[in-house]
């Protein structure tokens, strides 16, 4: 929290924080998780157990892809907004190269099931 009142004090015309939360726990193997700061409530995400990560490049363009997305669907729901971001990008490290071939479905599925399971596709 502390981080993102120190970039809303930085960037004072800035509406929302948002950064992506990676734990390597090895090389095909990470934790997933998001926070979105609106300058009053802090969101986080589900964390994600990706294993067997395919490829990494292109996480954080999908992430910001799925968040624009998200804040375009859910206008008036910042947390629906960051979990469709971090569910989109976790996907996306199970597929190689840099775009993200997941389909919205597949997406609105993660963000329903089990938070806590493992990333399958």
């Amino acid at each position: 929290l502390s981080v993102c009142q120190q970039m809303m004090k930085r960037f004072p015309r800035a509406k929302k924080v948002i950064t992506t939360l990676r734990g390597s726990l090895s090389a095909s193997h990470n934790t997933w998780a998001g926070v979105l700061y609106d300058g009053e409530t802090m969101y986080k995400s589900p964390e994600y157990q990706i294993t067997h990560i395919v490829d990494r490049v292109g996480g954080g363009d999908s992430f910001m892809g799925g968040l624009i997305y998200g804040l375009l669907k859910y206008p008036e729901d910042d947390q629906n907004a960051l979990n469709f971001a971090v569910a989109a990008s976790c996907l996306k490290h199970t597929i190689k190269g840099d775009a993200n071939l997941a389909t919205v479905d597949e997406v609105e599925k993660l963000m329903s099931g089990d938070a806590s399971g493992r990333v399958a596709r």
